[in-house]
């Protein structure tokens, strides 16, 4: 896929161009889409063992119209679980630190960088509610491995911690649980703010022409040869 085109002309060119080869409606099923996405939250995947949880919360980032997710690799490599997944890892901006030394404190530092806050999720806190997490800032939310929960690095470097209310005798929630459970609460109270919630312009075209691009077959040659002709 073709993904470096920085020319907003030459982009909307070449968006008018491959949305030839595209129906109607999937042109305007990708615009709805696009319409409800959102960079104000994402998360972060630390060394998730189980392929299926990974998948479930790629789907779940999707339902919710969350674009980013980013995924911290240490003792486990990232796999993708299709049966689980159904395609959503397709439609999401995926940002990967594979292993190596401090890869968690870098993705933080990124996250940083970005304008998000880095809220750690931890069953065991008593200090923030999910519900009290406010939606008039980019809000990272950290999920560690399965067994362990969240590294001390992730700990050390995230902005605050939080926890989803339980009220059992089980202490925590599975992963993809509680991934569910947090963007579903966030993204309902984020899109009901007086927040800009929205892609900006520029991130809804270069988003469009990507998924332009995995509607369709030889998008990579249709592409190349309008360059070869038009450039």
């Amino acid at each position: 896929m073709i993904n470096n085109i920085t020319d907003p002309i030459l982009l909307e060119k070449l968006i008018e161009h491959l949305e030839q080869f595209v129906t109607e409606p999937r042109k305007a099923r990708l615009q709805e889409v696009l319409a409800n996405r959102t960079r104000n939250v994402t998360v972060v995947l630390e060394d998730l063992y189980q392929t299926q949880n990974i998948s479930a919360v790629m789907r779940t980032c999707d339902c919710y119209g969350v674009q980013d997710a980013y995924i911290v690799e240490n003792k486990n490599e990232f796999i993708v679980h299709q049966d689980i997944s159904m395609g959503a890892d397709k439609w999401l901006t995926l940002h990967q630190y594979p292993n190596a030394e401090h890869n968690m404190k870098q993705c933080i530092d990124d996250l940083h960088a970005k304008g998000y806050t880095v809220v750690a999720t931890l069953p065991d806190e008593k200090k923030t509610r999910i519900q009290d997490i406010p939606t008039d800032k980019k809000i990272a939310f950290l999920f560690g491995t399965e067994l362990t929960g969240l590294s001390d690095e992730a700990k050390k470097y995230a902005d605050c911690n939080a926890l989803i209310p339980m009220y059992g005798f089980t202490e925590s929630f599975n992963i993809s649980n509680s991934a569910a459970i947090i963007l579903s609460n966030f993204s309902e109270r984020l899109r009901h703010s007086e927040t800009d919630w929205r892609l900006s312009e520029s991130e809804h075209q270069q988003l469009y022409f990507e998924w332009l691009q995995k509607s369709m077959r030889d998008a990579d040659s249709i592409i190349r040869q309008y360059l070869s002709t038009h450039c």
